[in-house]
C-alpha cells in the first residue's frame, strides 16, 4: 500500500522534484492531523515568541540563564518554521512537488546542532552558578554569553552545508517519493542509487560529535551539580536549584531521547511510519512543550508574564 502511494504521488510531480509522502498511509486522518499539527504549531509559535521577547521587556530577566533561554526559544521558533509549514502544506495539498533546492535548504536550516550546543551552554551556566557561585560574575559575563550563543548558532552551518552538498551529488533513481513529512538525510538516502557507505560513516561520525559529546558534557555537569545541591544547608536554596535544573533536564531528555533515535542511524531498520512519529516529538511537540516547562516551573518567568499581562490590561479602577 505504501509503495502504491509512493508511485502514484511521485509521478504527479516533475521528474526532478521530490514528493513528501508524510502520513500518506492514513489519508482518512489527514483533516484531523492537519487540525492537530496546526494547533501544536501555533502553540509553539506563541510560547516561544513570548519566551524570546520576555527578557527584553522585563529587567528582572536579564540574568545569563534567561539569555540562553531566549536563544533556545529562537532555535525552537526556527525549528517550527522550518518544518511545520511544509508539513501542513503536504497534508492540505498531497502530491505537491518539492524542488531539490527547497529540499536542500530545509536540510541546511535544520537547528539540531544549534540546540545541542545551546543545551550544553545552559548546563555550563547552571554548573558555574551552583558549583562556582563566587566566580559566576567573572566567568559568565554578557560578552562570553554572546560569544557562546553565536558559536552555537554558527557551529552547525559548515557541517550542514558539506553533508547537504555531498548528499545531493548522488544520483536519485526511480519515483522521488520521500516517506517523511520533511526533507531529512535518512529518507533521502533510501532514494539514492549509489554506494553511500562512506557518506553514512561520515554522517555517523559527525552525529557522535554533535549529539553524543554535548550530551556527555551535560551529564558530566549534572554529575557535579547534584551532589553540590544536596549539600546545600538551606532547604529553599536546594529547592530553587533543583527546580531550575529539573526544567533543563526535562528539555534535555525530551530532545536527546528523540533526536538520538533518529540521527544515530541514517538507514535504521525501523519503519518510516515509526520514524515520522518520533520526528514529530522533536519538531512539533518539544518546541510546544519547552515554553510551558520553563514558564510553569520558574517563578521569575511567571512573575514577568504576570507583570506583562498587567501592563497590557492597564490600570484598574474600582
Amino acid at each position: 500500500c505504501g509503495a502504491g502511494w509512493t508511485l502514484a504521488w511521485a509521478n504527479q510531480s516533475g521528474a526532478r522534484d521530490f514528493v513528501l509522502l508524510g502520513f500518506a498511509h492514513v489519508p482518512r486522518l489527514r483533516p484531523l492531523l492537519t487540525a492537530l499539527f496546526l494547533a501544536l504549531f501555533l502553540l509553539a509559535l506563541l510560547g516561544n515568541t513570548l519566551i524570546a521577547l520576555l527578557p527584553g521587556l522585563d529587567p528582572a530577566l536579564r540574568a545569563p540563564m534567561y539569555f540562553f533561554l531566549r536563544q533556545l526559544a529562537l532555535v525552537e521558533l526556527c525549528f517550527s518554521l522550518d518544518v511545520a509549514p511544509r508539513l501542513l502544506l503536504t497534508l492540505l495539498r498531497p502530491g505537491r512537488g518539492v524542488s531539490p533546492a527547497a529540499c536542500a535548504l530545509q536540510l541546511v536550516l535544520s537547528c539540531v546542532t544549534s540546540e545541542c550546543f545551546l543545551l550544553t551552554a545552559m548546563a555550563w551556566d547552571r554548573f558555574v552558578a551552583i558549583c562556582r557561585p563566587l566566580h559566576y560574575g567573572a566567568l559568565v559575563s554578557l560578552r562570553r554569553c554572546r560569544l557562546l550563543a553565536t558559536a552555537c548558532w554558527l557551529a552547525g552551518v559548515p557541517v550542514a552545508l558539506v553533508f547537504t552538498a555531498w548528499l545531493f551529488s548522488f544520483p536519485f533513481c526511480g519515483p522521488r517519493g520521500i516517506r517523511h513529512f520533511f526533507c531529512d538525510i535518512a529518507p533521502l538516502l533510501s532514494l539514492v542509487c549509489a554506494d553511500t557507505r562512506v557518506f553514512e560513516a561520515n554522517v555517523l561520525a559527525a552525529t557522535v560529535l554533535v549529539i553524543i559529546i554535548p550530551f556527555c558534557l551535560i551529564a558530566t555537569s549534572y554529575a557535579r551539580i547534584l551532589p553540590t545541591v544536596l549539600r546545600m544547608p538551606s532547604a529553599s536554596g536546594r529547592l530553587k536549584a533543583l527546580s531550575t535544573c529539573a526544567s533543563h533536564l526535562i528539555v534535555v531528555i525530551l530532545f536527546y531521547g528523540t533526536t538520538g533515535v533518529i540521527h544515530l542511524r541514517p538507514k535504521a531498520s525501523y519503519s518510516p511510519e515509526s520514524k515520522q512519529v518520533v520526528s514529530l516529538s522533536y519538531t512539533l511537540v518539544t518546541p510546544m512543550l519547552n515554553p510551558l516547562i520553563y514558564s510553569l516551573r520558574n517563578k521569575e518567568v511567571k512573575a514577568a508574564l504576570g507583570r506583562l499581562c498587567g501592563q497590557r490590561r492597564g490600570p484598574h479602577f474600582p
